[in-house]
Parts: C-alpha cells; sequence; structure tokens
C-alpha cells in the first residue's frame, strides 16, 4: 500500500436518496483500499479538490454509531462557546450569584441549540451547520441592562436571607426570608423577560426577511469580492475570542493545536487494526482511519488527561482569579453540582415577556449582524463541504428557520438566540466529516444536554486551554475558505486589489477604532447609537458592506469582477443540470410535489421557486 492509499472500514455507505456503495470483495482484512480520492457523485463535477479527500459528503449517511460519534466531536467544538452566553446573562440580570438559576438557563440555551441544529440541518439551509449561541446579543443586552431602570439593585441581605432561610427555625425569620427570595426571584425574572421580548420580536423580523425572499434577491449582487472579506473577516475578527481561550494555559493551548494538526495532517492516512463483531461473518478485522476522522476527540481527551494530572499535581493555580485556574479540570464543579438531572423548558416558564423599543432596536442590531455572518457561512460550509454555492431559496429557509428557532429560544427564556457557528463550519476541513446526518445527531446531543443537566455541565468542564486550541484551527480553517474564493478573480486587475484591500483594511479598523472611543457615535437618539455601534463593531458587516458596494458600483466587466466563474458553480444549459447539482438543498420528500404544483412556485423559500426560475428561462432560451 502507497502513501497516497487511504483505507477506510467496509460499512453500507449508504447517501439520503437510498443508494449504496457497491458490494466489496471478502478478504482476510476486510479493507476498502482506493489508491485515489472517492468519486464524486453524479452532478458534482464542478467542486472542488477538498470534496474528494472527505470522507462522508454532506448527503451521505455514516452508521449510527459514527454519526452519533462525530456528533459529539462537533458538539465539544461548540460547547463551551454556547454555555458561556448564560453564564454572562445571568450576571446581567442580577443572578450571577445564584447558580441554581444559571443552571436552568443554561440548561434551556442547550436544549434550544439542539432544537435549531436539527431544524436548520433537516429543512432549513440543510447543510452541516451547528447553531449556538450567538455573542452578537451581548452588547445589545448589556446596553440594555445598563438603562437605570435595570441596574442591579443592592441584593447584600437578599442574597443573604436567601442562602440562609432553609436553616432558620424562627417563624418571622421564615417568613422575612420567604418575600425576600420572591422579591429577588422576581428581580432576575423582570430583566430576562425583557431580553425575551427583544429577541422574539427581532427574531419575528428575521423570519420575515427569510420568507419574503428579500435576501435571496440580494444574492444577485453578491459575487466573489463581497464573499471574500465577509468570510475572512469572520475568522479574523474572532482573534480576540481565541486568546481568551488560549491566554487561560498557553502550554495546553498550544498541546492541543499540535495534537489536532498532528493527527489530521500527519497521520491522517495511517489507520489502525481493530477488532468489529458483525452478524453474518463473526469477529473480522478492520484498519480504521481513526487520526483522519476523530481528531478532534483524541486531541481533546489527551490534553484534557494532560489537565487532569496538572491539576492532580496542583500546578494550576486554585486562585479562581488566576488565569490558569481555567485550565483546571475541576474549574467548572460548581455546575456540576448545581445542574438538575431532569430539566424540561417550555414557553413562558420565567413569565409574559416584555417589550419596549430599546429591547427592540438593540436586538434587531444584533440580529442584522447574525444575518450577515450567517449567509457567509452558508458559502463557506457549501464550499469548505465541496458542495455548489446555496440558491437563493436555501438561504431564504435558512435565514427564516434561523429567526424561527430564535423566536422559540426567545419565548422558552434562554437569554440569547442562536446562529450559525464558524468554528463548526472551519472544522470540516480537518474531520472530513461533513455528513448532514452528524450534525442532525450532534443536535440531538445538544438537546439531551438541555433535558439532562448533569450530562450537560459534565461536558462543560473541559478546560478552556483545551478549546482555546481546537478553536486557533477553526477559524484559521473559515480565514482560509475565504480566500480560496479569490480564485474566481482577476488578481492582476487594480480595481480588485483596491476593493479586496479596502474592505479588509477597514473592517477591521473601524470595529478595533469603536472599541476604543466608547461614545464616539452620538446622533442624539440612544436607540440609533446602539444600532450603529453594534453593526459598525461587526467586522464581517463592515468589509462585506465596502465590499458589495465597491464591486457594484466601480465599473468592470464581469469577468473582471469574476462573476462569469462564480455563477458557472450555479448555472447550467438546463434546469435538470441545475437540478442535479442543488439537490443537496431540496427539502426531503416533498420537492417534487412542490414542483408539480404552480401555487408553490411563487413562495421564495421553497425549491420549486427556483425550478420555476429555471423553467421560465429554459423557454426563454428554447424561443430565442
Amino acid at each position: 500500500m502507497n502513501d497516497r492509499e487511504v483505507c477506510v472500514p467496509l460499512t453500507n455507505r449508504g447517501t439520503e436518496n437510498g443508494r449504496k456503495d457497491p458490494p466489496q470483495e471478502k478478504t482476510d482484512v476486510i479493507v476498502q483500499c482506493c489508491s485515489s480520492p472517492r468519486p464524486l457523485r453524479e452532478g458534482n463535477e464542478d467542486v472542488s479538490e477538498i470534496a474528494r479527500q472527505l470522507e462522508y459528503r454532506v448527503a451521505d449517511i455514516p452508521p449510527l454509531h459514527l454519526s452519533l460519534l462525530y456528533g459529539l466531536q462537533q458538539v465539544l467544538l461548540s460547547i463551551s462557546s454556547t454555555i458561556s452566553i448564560p453564564i454572562i446573562v445571568s450576571t446581567y440580570i442580577c443572578a450571577g450569584d445564584l447558580e441554581l438559576v444559571t443552571a436552568e438557563i443554561m440548561s434551556t440555551f442547550l436544549f434550544m441549540c439542539g432544537v435549531c441544529t436539527f431544524l436548520q440541518c433537516t429543512i432549513g439551509v440543510r447543510l452541516p451547520i451547528i447553531q449556538g449561541g450567538c455573542h452578537k446579543f451581548l452588547p445589545a443586552i448589556a446596553a440594555l441592562m445598563k438603562l437605570p431602570m435595570w441596574e442591579c439593585p443592592d441584593l447584600t441581605v437578599s442574597t443573604y436571607v436567601n442562602a440562609t432561610h432553609l436553616n432558620m427555625t424562627n417563624g418571622t425569620s421564615n417568613i422575612t426570608a420567604t418575600v425576600s427570595g420572591l422579591d429577588r426571584t422576581e428581580i432576575w425574572q423582570s430583566r430576562l423577560r425583557e431580553i425575551q421580548g427583544g429577541i422574539m420580536l427581532a427574531s419575528l423580523t428575521q423570519v420575515l426577511i427569510g420568507a419574503t425572499g428579500l435576501l435571496g434577491w440580494l444574492l444577485k449582487f453578491i459575487g466573489p469580492l463581497t464573499i471574500v472579506p465577509t468570510i475572512t473577516l469572520v475568522g479574523l475578527s474572532l482573534i480576540n475570542v481565541s486568546i481568551q481561550f488560549c491566554e487561560t494555559q498557553w502550554g495546553i493551548a498550544a498541546l492541543t493545536l499540535f495534537l489536532v494538526i498532528l493527527f489530521s495532517l500527519y497521520l491522517g492516512n495511517i489507520t489502525i487494526p481493530m477488532m468489529v463483531y458483525r452478524r453474518k461473518e463473526g469477529c473480522v478485522n478492520i484498519r480504521y482511519p481513526a487520526f483522519k476522522l476523530l481528531p478532534v476527540i483524541l486531541a481533546v481527551l489527551l490534553a484534557w488527561m494532560v489537565c487532569g494530572i496538572l491539576t492532580a499535581a496542583d500546578v494550576f493555580s486554585d486562585n479562581p482569579k488566576a488565569l490558569d485556574y481555567q485550565a483546571r479540570t475541576d474549574a467548572n464543579l460548581n455546575v456540576l453540582r448545581n445542574a438538575n438531572w431532569f430539566f424540561f423548558p417550555y414557553p413562558g416558564q420565567w413569565g409574559m415577556p416584555t417589550l419596549s423599543a430599546a429591547s427592540y432596536m438593540g436586538m434587531m442590531a444584533a440580529t442584522l449582524t447574525s444575518i450577515i455572518e450567517s449567509v457567509g457561512d452558508y458559502y463557506a460550509c457549501a464550499r469548505i463541504s465541496g458542495e455548489s454555492p446555496p440558491p437563493a431559496h436555501a438561504v431564504n429557509r435558512g435565514i427564516a428557520i434561523e429567526g424561527f428557532g430564535s423566536l422559540i429560544s426567545g419565548a422558552v427564556g434562554s437569554g440569547g438566540a442562536t446562529t450559525s457557528y464558524s468554528q463548526n463550519v472551519g472544522a470540516i476541513g480537518f474531520t472530513k466529516i461533513a455528513s448532514r446526518r452528524a450534525f442532525q445527531a450532534a443536535g440531538i446531543i445538544f438537546l439531551l444536554c438541555g433535558v439532562f443537566g448533569k450530562f450537560g455541565a459534565l461536558l462543560t468542564m473541559m478546560p478552556k486551554p483545551v478549546l482555546g486550541g481546537i478553536v486557533v484551527i477553526s477559524f484559521g480553517m473559515v480565514t482560509s475558505v475565504g480566500l480560496s474564493s479569490l480564485q474566481f478573480v482577476n488578481l492582476s486587475s487594480g480595481r480588485n486589489l483596491c476593493i479586496i484591500g479596502l474592505s479588509l483594511l477597514l473592517g477591521l479598523m473601524i470595529p478595533s477604532y469603536l472599541q476604543t472611543r466608547k461614545n464616539i457615535i452620538n446622533t442624539g437618539n440612544t436607540e440609533a447609537d446602539q444600532v450603529l455601534v453594534v453593526l459598525l463593531s461587526t467586522s464581517m458587516f463592515v468589509g462585506g458592506v465596502v465590499g458589495f458596494l465597491l464591486d457594484n458600483t466601480v465599473p468592470g466587466s464581469t469577468e473582471e469582477r469574476g462573476m462569469l466563474k462564480w455563477k458557472k458553480q450555479i448555472s447550467s444549459d438546463t434546469a435538470d443540470d441545475k437540478r442535479k447539482r442543488q439537490r443537496v438543498y431540496e427539502l426531503p420528500y416533498v420537492t417534487d410535489f412542490l414542483i408539480r404544483h404552480k401555487v408553490f412556485h411563487y413562495i421564495p423559500f421553497l425549491p420549486s421557486f427556483r425550478a420555476f426560475r429555471h423553467k421560465k428561462e429554459t423557454t426563454k432560451n428554447t424561443k430565442l
């Protein structure tokens, strides 16, 4: 077997359309050896080279046990970023010291991340995308909670009474404690209900944006010079997030990063002999490419083990204020102790949500930036998964489902909204797993983490520097995927170089300037100031808008702009060819029915909308 050969276990790797690989011949060591990359499925001739290296494409279905394992790998990538949101929100709503409240909000949030991920992968954009907590809403929530009416009161006495009323025996003291406890509960619940109302209305607006096809219409004007800065800045703008995780212990973060690179790049073609049992064949030997398919899980387990040994040896500080305290394996032990064994969230569990103009405007600004980032993630995910760029109906539906999921999140009181996670998109590049089924399994794992609180709390105990090493390579992959779209553009053109340079530089410069000049924007209207600050502090929004405006206003031919090569990925001579290339975005079981009935041809978020346009274009070309 030469270095180019890749050995994978012989399994019935089916696809969602029911097709399976042809049967393999039996040998003493059951193994499928390929001297060249896996053949591409029909209708995907122009996909990128990275698609040939994927072990599972989007429509492939791994065995159930592998789907769960690959799903757990994606959960480990995103759970720490997700749980940080309910912890921060608990502080904003004056409940930071109430660990049981924080645990319940966290369980609610994990539950909704699972629901939203499953919906997005199944009936949304139908790409392998994790829906996690959106950090873009935190500045809006912080600004809202700084208003005089929502500032936290002095809770010293109430906290003391709350903590001690169970040990009191005097009747009068018990009555006082009960009253104080009710007041304390209303303090944080009233603030959370205000946040819920703003998120729900902003999310409803997002649903309308997707359902009406407004975003899909704008995609006609979006080309490589808009996509490059948008996706690239998604990765570059998260440098500070990477530093926050890594700085807790740079050595552990570097070890984790080294292990991921070692397993995925250097040892990717090395297979491990394993014994498995099959009903028809009994015990057989297989060679499994564990380093290629499970680099994240292997790296996390080894780095976590090292942290456990160093924790037991008291190498890391036991002072919670010290940076390296977060490298201890027992740093989040309180979360595990206080988490409920079983918790099922429901709408209105904290009371009826309230609404104000300030809340809506702040959340709407965060929602707009989330939409921009999600569209960039859709294109990045399609490219890294070896699929054609998402058509308008898929983008419309993805944004609508994302808004619908955030609407439910607001209703149940999770304390935040959900959005596409860039680090999981980047992880596809080194895990080689783009199967939609694996990401649906990740959604189910998230859901179970929310329902069974102890299980979710156990996963949150992953040391921060371990996650830091993972997010560094994930954000790097997102950045490189964005830059890869430059292959469509004429880089000898001064016009294009100017647009790329300006969009990237301004996308980094303006948000950085606003971070150091907190009150520089002053229009005289608090809500308008808040919206502008949130939008202009988002790198991918600034860079994407600059690239979009310059690309569509500065004179240049379609070939120079890269639009010809770009559209070639999603265009062909016949409607049948187009449908084959974009079948991955179609809704399961109902697409043929929708295409046959013309009433569905005018709905922008259905696959039939695209089919109607193809039919119209084909008829027009025939007449000509």
